[in-house]
């Protein structure tokens, strides 16, 4: 269990859910049509949040489940997108049957995951020929003034890459990969949420944010850029890959090699409902869970 005097920055988001709606970015629809595709398919998406990639995946016509451990992030979601199927449970043990979904897809979460565990759970629930596909905004800090950010911050955004685990684990085909350049508009109410979002930070001491929370508005007030704002630039990084056929029946049973076959309980399929209202919500494990450069506001 966690300890309550150092909480589990994996989820320390659900006490600033409403922080992180207002404070973080979306991702461009661009490179969620490069990940999942032009047509409509069947997603299943892992550690939702708030909602920030579902509300561009059910814009662009897919048809999402979303999961996430936190009821409080998914209260967001759910209030935004009252049509989307969602539930709580974790990529270790996923809430729904077996080979049922087109993509799985993670945005911002991959890392939080216990990765074995996620991978082969994530092979069971694809269909033949199905898609793991992995997002990542990533602040540009080439910038000077985003770099200057990012030290306030206190915690790098940077050097994220899925490519040695999925390659490791012998359940998908070669990872391919592509990066998005966006902007996310700034104003002196949203860098304070998005700063307050952050999970190191969301983990302090009331104190300790506070003051994180002061030092970040008084660099935003330095630059004079008012309610004007200004656009905080990132690289979205994408990546995907395609099950193995082998994937599907691996066991997650710690007595047997990757890629051994074994008899595996298939896990109930979550209640549907015919209005898409959101879904009774069962935690499944509680437990785991360069200064020669222009500043650019844009």
């Amino acid at each position: 269990m966690t300890d309550p005097a150092n909480p589990d920055p994996a989820r320390s988001f659900g006490s600033v859910a409403d922080s992180y709606e207002r404070g973080r970015p979306s991702y461009p629809a661009e490179a969620v049509t490069w990940l999942v595709g032009d047509e409509p398919v069947s997603v299943l998406e892992l550690g939702a949040g708030t909602g920030k990639l579902t509300e561009v995946l059910v814009g662009l016509g897919h048809d999402v489940f979303a999961t996430d451990p936190d009821d409080a992030m998914l209260d967001v979601l759910s209030e935004k997108l009252p049509d989307v199927r969602a539930t709580s449970g974790t990529a270790e043990q996923i809430p729904t049957g077996d080979s049922l979904y087109d993509v799985v897809v993670v945005g911002q979460a991959f890392h939080w995951f216990d990765q074995a565990k996620a991978l082969s759970e994530i092979g069971r629930v694809l269909k033949t020929d199905g898609r793991l596909a992995i997002i990542q905004n990533e602040r540009d800090e080439r910038i000077p003034w985003v770099r200057k950010l990012g030290r306030l911050i206190g915690k790098p955004d940077s050097a994220f890459d899925p490519t040695k685990i999925l390659d490791d684990s012998g359940l998908f085909s070669a990872v391919e990969a592509k990066t998005f350049r966006h902007w996310q508009v700034v104003d002196r109410h949203t860098i304070q949420d998005l700063v307050v979002s952050r999970s190191n930070i969301a983990t302090l001491e009331p104190q300790e944010q506070e003051q994180k929370r002061r030092e970040v508005l008084a660099f935003y007030n330095d630059y004079g850029r008012g309610m004007d704002g200004m656009q905080l630039p990132y690289n979205c990084r994408a990546w995907h890959a395609q099950v193995l056929p082998h994937a599907q029946v691996v066991s997650t049973d710690s007595t047997h090699e990757v890629g051994e076959t074994a008899e595996r309980p298939s896990v109930p399929l979550a209640k549907r409902t015919d209005t898409a209202v959101r879904l009774p919500r069962v935690i499944t494990d509680p437990d785991n869970g360069d200064d020669d450069l222009l500043i650019d506001f844009r």
